[in-house]
């Protein structure tokens, strides 16, 4: 009888899919409403699309740069615990396996049970038992700052680049229309796919992302056209 576990849970893609859907949201959003505030000015073509690159650039640096700093002080954390537990181990190994023992009786096994778990997983690799069950440091799952940089520029950068590229192709008569209708539609389908993804419900996601996004165009829309008219 084949015993291996088949069923696939859509948490194991939470980590990944909230980078991606935050990065790519934010790309879009913040490029978006930067061009709309600087086309509401009645600005140039070439104003507007420099305002647009130096916005995707600005974007996915600062998402890289926010990204390492977050993660990497998560890493530093799970290093520390980490050595803290290595420590312990070496300095009191059965007190260490009494914890461990007492961590699955919380779980919900008996005595007898939780001690021969804890006294397997010990002998197999007592760190790993120790990171994975008291302190949530799971394997595979660990805090990779560069990793996490690369993906959330990378994420931000895909994003910024449709309402950009809006403003580059649309007529100079329509570009703040066109470049608030395509970002519109772009967060939508964000909103759409990401919901697929997560199994969670497709209206609400791409509700969730329109009104947001809707919301910061027309603030920067505002700002724009007051600064223009003043201009």
């Amino acid at each position: 009888m084949n015993s291996r576990h088949t069923e696939r849970h859509r948490i194991a893609r939470i980590g990944w899919l909230r980078a991606a859907v935050l990065g790519a949201n934010d790309g879009i959003v913040s490029t978006a409403s930067l061009i709309t505030g600087v086309a509401a000015a009645d600005s140039s073509r070439g104003a507007i699309v420099v305002a647009g690159v130096a916005g995707l650039v600005a974007g996915a640096a600062s998402m890289a740069a926010g990204e390492y700093v977050s993660v990497s002080s998560q890493a530093d954390t799970e290093c520390s615990d980490l050595a803290r537990e290595r420590a312990e181990l070496a300095a009191d190994p059965a007190g260490e396996l009494e914890e461990l023992t007492n961590i699955y009786i919380e779980q919900g096994l008996d005595r007898e049970l939780a001690a021969r778990v804890a006294e397997q997983l010990t002998a197999h690799d007592a760190l790993a038992a120790h990171a994975r069950s008291e302190l949530g440091i799971a394997q595979g799952m660990e805090a990779r700052p560069i990793q996490a940089a690369f993906a959330s520029a990378a994420a931000f950068g895909c994003g910024a680049i449709l309402p950009l590229a809006a403003a580059i192709v649309s007529p100079a008569s329509s570009l703040l229309a066109s470049v608030v209708v395509s970002s519109l539609v772009f967060l939508g389908l964000l909103g759409g796919v990401a919901s697929k993804v997560g199994g969670s419900r497709i209206s609400s996601g791409v509700a969730r992302v329109l009104f947001w996004g809707a919301l910061a165009m027309a603030l920067t829309a505002v700002v724009g056209r007051a600064f223009g008219v003043n201009a």
